[in-house]
């Protein structure tokens, strides 16, 4: 399995890690920036995994450095002679395959979680959009399944010709949520609290979330907005200035980035994700689980998780206006985040419970 980001294999892969190593299944794992003293790196040791540091730059645009990424991951490959690699987001998938493939791996799958920075429709982006589709196109040739998390991101893929008729694919429900890990809790009784939780990018509405809670505090000053997260290297990152202008003026509580999410989500009201594409995003499951109503946007990923007004509210992408009025219901109706955050639990254990995830995805790489 390849990661652009190690931290992910232990936040977002460990159930589907677990499920291949219950199957008898000996899994390695690579990504970069994972030295010997890594504190990460122990961590997947501990599982019993095989980890493997290697070369790649996760956000960089270098053809040199995709080169080395390549070349790193096919001797890999030809040194361990994988049955089966798997690679989720952008380059993990493209230069995993392609390596993959160079190196005879027998089976080879990826898994879109998103699309990320250069698929946002932004006419800045448009050459480096065209070139991450030809390079996607290239390397899910070789694949042997594509695994979407919803269903727009697959159409999308088949409609540009970026994933061909004869490659299968799969949607399935996101990387889903252990909701025993993520247990119901009730809902404070007070004043309302909203939360977003997210890389602190403006593709995640992190403006709008901001934008929102200056003009509803205006007005209803008890109600709180609390943002955890981190300023990530992606070129769609907010300043730090930004964050700092917001917090020394009241409008956010900032959390910093949180080794845990639980005891924040418990403490909130309300969950809040603007973003303007996902996957499907994890936080909100996170959130569902916990039995949290979620606002979030009507766009792909994120309009999967909410029944508009029966767990929460889809508001359009970039809206501030909309986006405030959906968190104003939750400020003058205290009665309603209990009643569409038990209705968020139900979805979760219906649909996103990760161990039916897992499930629905070893049964499609014909893993029994």
């Amino acid at each position: 399995m390849i990661a652009g980001f190690a931290e992910s294999l232990l936040g977002f892969r460990a159930p589907l890690i677990a499920a291949l190593q219950a199957k008898g299944l000996e899994v390695h794992v690579a990504a970069p920036d994972l030295p010997p003293s890594h504190p990460v790196r122990a961590r997947l040791e501990a599982k019993g995994l095989v980890v493997h540091d290697v070369h790649m730059n996760r956000t960089g645009t270098s053809p040199l450095g995709d080169l080395q990424t390549v070349v790193s991951l096919y001797r890999l490959m030809c040194r361990i002679r994988p049955h089966c690699v798997m690679g989720y987001t952008i380059k993990p998938v493209i230069y995993g395959t392609l390596a993959a493939w160079m190196a005879g791996v027998p089976r080879r799958f990826a898994l879109i979680t998103g699309l990320g920075y250069a698929f946002q429709q932004d006419r800045g982006r448009g050459r480096l959009r065209a070139l991450v589709q030809r390079l996607y196109a290239l390397a899910l040739r070789r694949a042997d399944k594509v695994f979407f998390q919803n269903p727009d991101d697959q159409a999308l893929f088949r409609q540009r010709a970026i994933l061909s008729s004869t490659v299968p694919s799969c949607v399935v429900n996101g990387s889903g949520v252990d909701v025993a890990d993520f247990p119901l809790t009730p809902v404070p009784s007070g004043h309302v609290r909203f939360l977003l939780i997210a890389r602190l990018l403006g593709d995640k509405g992190v403006r709008e979330f901001a934008g929102a809670a200056r003009r509803i505090r205006a007005h209803h000053p008890a109600a709180t907005f609390a943002m955890a997260g981190w300023i990530d290297s992606n070129p769609d990152s907010i300043t730090q200035d930004e964050l700092d202008a917001w917090v020394e003026e009241g409008t956010v509580e900032y959390l910093g980035k949180l080794a845990d999410v639980r005891p924040a989500i418990a403490q909130s009201t309300v969950y809040v994700l603007p973003s303007y594409r996902e996957g499907t995003p994890r936080t909100v499951l996170e959130a569902m689980a916990m039995g949290r109503p979620v606002i979030t946007t009507d766009a792909p990923g994120c309009r999967e998780t909410v029944v508009n007004g029966d767990n929460g509210f889809l508001v359009p992408v970039k809206s501030v206006d909309e986006l405030e009025t959906a968190m104003l219901g939750f400020v003058l109706d205290p009665d309603l985040a209990q009643r569409m955050g038990q209705r968020s639990r139900a979805i979760a254990e219906e649909k996103y419970d990760v161990h039916k995830v897992n499930a629905v995805m070893l049964c499609e790489m014909g893993i029994r």
